[in-house]
């Protein structure tokens, strides 16, 4: 939540006569009138200008990141939020979470991002932040195949946990190790046209590739189920995602209602 500093009004003194007003400073030492007629010096506190409040975030919206151990969620979440890589990073314990704020569409966006263990011990402590998630990103790791076959596991999760109206976008991270690759793109583009809905993108945490594109695009598409937010026809115009392949042949149609980046 925004913390908006707000300075706190001084009430009437508690000395013999007339209170001060909330506008009035309390005289000190260095106020008072010198012989002469020579001008006080005004305090530091005097001539200081105040801080103007920060402007409050028009929309708070909650992002969750889920995916097995070890596909890079807390790397996801570490480059976009505070543009860094660890080679040494550590399992997430539960569930850790960082703020960043963002503009889009002239709006201020203040994104909680929810970073969740991959454990299957942890399921019970993470599944309570699917419910109020506005967005869901499901990461696994395109050299590692077993990773993706836990995807319909995960997919279970957000069927039983999250709101239907969450925007889902399924990740192949990793894509800096494109030689030890054992998940097609082909693969991961077949797994979402499945998924009323979801987006499919590869990213490299690493190298900060679509890492911060996959995010906005994120957000744009829950901005566009807001009300008061004038709804338009999806598209990159805003994003330099990677382009889009041609569908192999041996897939169905590109639903209209499912979209890829």
């Amino acid at each position: 939540m925004d913390r908006t500093a707000g300075a706190k009004r001084r009430g009437p003194g508690g000395g013999g006569g007339e209170g001060l007003s909330s506008n009035s400073r309390s005289l000190s030492a260095n106020s008072l009138p010198v012989a002469g007629g020579a001008s006080p010096k005004p305090s530091p506190a005097s001539s200081r200008r105040r801080r103007q409040p920060p402007r409050p975030a028009d929309y708070k919206l909650q992002v969750i990141i889920i995916g097995s151990r070890g596909v890079g969620k807390t790397s996801l979440m570490e480059r976009f939020t505070d543009d860094t890589f660890s080679e040494a990073c550590k399992s997430t314990v539960g569930v850790d979470f960082k703020i960043k704020t963002i503009e889009l569409r002239g709006k201020k966006i203040r994104l909680q991002i929810w970073d969740t263990a991959g454990q299957e011990r942890f399921n019970s402590i993470t599944s309570a932040y699917y419910r109020s998630a506005k967005g869901i990103v499901l990461v696994y790791d395109i050299t590692k195949k077993e990773t993706f076959e836990d995807v319909p596991k995960w997919m279970k999760m957000i069927d039983k946990y999250a709101s239907e109206d969450a925007e889902l976008l399924l990740v192949g991270n990793k894509l800096d190790c494109e030689v030890d690759r054992a998940i097609s793109r082909q693969q991961g583009e077949k797994f979402a046209l499945q998924v009323t809905g979801m987006r499919f993108c590869e990213a490299s945490a690493k190298d900060n590739y679509n890492v911060n594109e996959i995010f906005l695009k994120l957000v744009d598409d829950i901005l566009n189920k807001l009300p008061d937010i004038p709804r338009r026809e999806l598209s990159n115009s805003i994003l330099s995602l990677q382009p889009e392949p041609e569908i192999p042949p041996e897939l169905p149609p590109l639903r209209q209602n499912v979209r890829c980046c």
